[in-house]
């Protein structure tokens, strides 16, 4: 598996948010949980219309169990997130909460691949000129690189990405010495 990185230019992810809103909602609201929760892909393609829609209007917090550690996860629903969410829900089917919200065009309830996920991603990617590689879990990367930026403790970070270890982290996030140097500059004594 090739490595991927977080888009780090927050102007970058607002093109890949309008780009895939432009051209179909359920892919703008799948990048949108993605960068908005730090859940793996199994675990978005996963969800229902239960988890994010309660009757009428968004849920407050969408609640699983991962797939991958089993652990139960709940996070609140972001005001961009339950923005997203409410357009989903103008165009898309929510009536049965059994409904998968990543439904594939092909089978009856089925929710679309991991690499269908990864195709759409890597595209739109593509598409707004971003160079570095991108698929499923760069969505997960930037919602931890972007706590990181806005000054959360690698501690925190930690726990919601389910790392053993803050090494894993910034392993994972791919901490750059162009980073370091911004804390070098803001610390400044």
């Amino acid at each position: 598996m090739k490595m991927v990185y977080p888009i780090r230019e927050k102007k970058q992810v607002e093109v890949v948010k309008s780009y895939l809103k432009s051209k179909n909602l359920r892919d703008y609201l799948m990048f949108q949980i993605g960068i908005s929760s730090a859940l793996r892909i199994s675990d978005i393609l996963s969800l229902q219309v239960k988890h994010v829609w309660n009757n009428r209007r968004p849920v407050e917090y969408i609640e699983i169990n991962e797939k991958k550690t089993g652990k139960y996860k709940r996070f609140p629903v972001t005001p961009n997130l339950q923005k997203a969410i409410k357009e989903y829900s103008a165009v898309y089917d929510v009536s049965n909460p059994d409904y998968y919200l990543f439904r594939s065009r092909k089978g009856d309830n089925q929710p679309i691949t991991r690499q269908q996920a990864h195709s759409i991603l890597d595209h739109a990617c593509d598409m707004c000129g971003i160079p570095e590689k991108f698929g499923t879990h760069g969505m997960r990367k930037v919602w931890g690189y972007f706590a990181f930026k806005q000054g959360i403790s690698l501690d925190y970070i930690s726990i919601a990405l389910n790392h053993r270890s803050i090494a894993e982290t910034k392993r994972y996030l791919g901490l750059l010495q162009e980073d370091l140097d911004d804390i070098y500059i803001q610390v400044n004594l």
